[in-house]
């Protein structure tokens, strides 16, 4: 009976488990699959190695083809290489894809989407404004400039020559003169092979669709495709979210002020090991974007001035300087007039932040400087001026009970009378762990 039970389950576990029987089941059906990848925001380190996975998953998966949905302002040269290399290799046919609406495939998605098996777009897309720009985002110098225009001309007329004369002039335009333009735009110029509303409509305007890739000419069998995303692995999700400027400056915010109040308050380890962590992430971040490090000393005076404020006699003007020095720096940093557009932080953000941290500094530090000067709360020292009862006659020495604790105690100097249990008396001094009491005359002011 075990035996059986247990060959039951072996046999669900095979059944249900297996990595492999969802391709097996694909293969042995005649749907097609279309996998769909998808990059939103600038083109990254974050996505250096995404567009190559997915290509090789879909090998894998014999996938018809691949749609690569784009949204993205640019970004770097080199990933973008990268990126056009993966296509232009791939035997399975790729498809780019400017979805949603409002989206664009600037500068280097403009390449990306050139390079393309197929390249369409949603209504109301952008695509162009392709001019080189220094690895800081600055412009290039004259000779910089042509050198890096031409070669970029060069290989987007290997990518647009299928497409014809005029596809080719306007993908030159975009290099030469950052020219822009839209959906419709780019169709008339065959820049682009189709307009599609969404993945279906895409799909079936596909079906048919005659593509050259490594592997030689194909015809799309696309109508009946089964959409199948290939997500960001969790490093690559975390990547993302760690090469966006205003994430980085909440980290950097957050962290440092963790860090400060660690050490204004020594003992604890919570608000240390946070300010580290995020710290170090925004520092990481900051790594992948093109940051003016030269603001780092401004967030670093921005911070001293809040401390600073809370020891001066007066308040609140070291503070508004260091409100405005956080500001300044964060722009500094983030906002320096070489750094590209889509990794400039938000400027309210900026401001309204870094209003919340002076406030914040303000009042916890306040409040820890008002509790340093407190007196303590607790020990033997808090007993003096207290008043108890008896509770072992006092000739001169005895016990007596206060808030509830029996002390060791004895008359002051000079007094012979013995005090009965039950008489009230009144903490005069401490003699180490003994109270030195003397017999209460008055009722204890409430």
């Amino acid at each position: 009976m075990f035996r059986r039970l247990l060959w039951i389950v072996l046999g669900i576990c095979l059944l249900f488990g297996n990595p492999y029987r969802a391709s097996t089941a694909r293969s042995q059906t005649s749907q097609t699959e279309a996998a769909i990848l998808t990059i939103e925001g600038p083109i990254s380190a974050a996505y250096a190695e995404y567009p190559e996975r997915g290509l090789q998953t879909a090998a894998l998966r014999q996938a018809e083809m691949v749609i690569l949905q784009l949204n993205t302002p640019g970004g770097g040269l080199d990933i973008m290489n990268r990126m056009v290399e993966a296509i232009r290799s791939s035997r399975v046919p790729v498809v780019v894809y400017v979805t949603p609406a409002n989206a664009m495939a600037g500068s280097a998605g403009t390449i990306i989407t050139i390079a393309a098996h197929a390249a369409a777009m949603a209504p109301e897309t952008t695509i162009g404004a392709a001019s080189p720009i220094s690895g800081e985002g600055a412009d290039l110098d004259s000779t910089a400039e042509t050198k890096a225009k031409n070669m970029m001309k060069a290989i987007v007329r290997n990518y647009a020559a299928k497409r014809g004369t005029q596809a080719v002039s306007l993908a030159e335009q975009t290099i030469d003169s950052a020219v822009a333009v839209t959906a419709q735009e780019a169709l008339d110029a065959g820049l682009i092979d189709f307009i599609a509303t969404d993945l279906d409509d895409l799909l079936n305007k596909l079906d048919g669709f005659t593509v050259n890739t490594a592997a030689g000419e194909q015809v799309l069998n696309s109508r009946q495709a089964a959409q199948d995303p290939i997500d960001l692995t969790l490093i690559e999700q975390i990547l993302v979210i760690l090469t966006n400027p205003n994430i980085l400056f909440l980290l950097l915010a957050i962290g440092v002020q963790a860090i400060l109040i660690e050490i204004s308050s020594p003992g604890g380890w919570v608000a240390g090991f946070i300010g580290v962590i995020c710290v170090g992430l925004a520092i990481y971040g900051m790594g992948f974007l093109s940051v003016n490090w030269f603001g780092l000393l401004f967030l670093a005076t921005a911070f001293v001035l809040f401390i600073l404020d809370i020891k001066a006699p007066t308040h609140g003007a070291l503070t508004a300087a260091g409100v405005g020095s956080l500001i300044a720096g964060s722009l500094m940093l983030f906002n320096s007039p070489q750094a590209p557009d889509f990794q400039r932080v938000s400027i309210p953000l900026v401001i309204g932040t870094s209003l919340v941290i002076g406030a914040l500094f303000f009042v916890v530090f306040t409040f820890a400087l008002k509790a340093h000067h407190l007196p303590p709360a607790m020990g033997v020292q808090t007993l003096i001026g207290r008043t108890g009862t008896v509770s072992v006659p006092l000739n001169p020495r005895g016990i007596v009970q206060i808030s509830g604790e029996q002390w060791t105690a004895e008359l002051e100097e000079g007094v012979t009378e013995v005090l009965p249990r039950g008489t009230r008396v009144e903490v005069v001094s401490l003699d180490g762990f003994k109270v030195i009491v003397r017999k209460l005359t008055s009722p204890p002011k409430a």
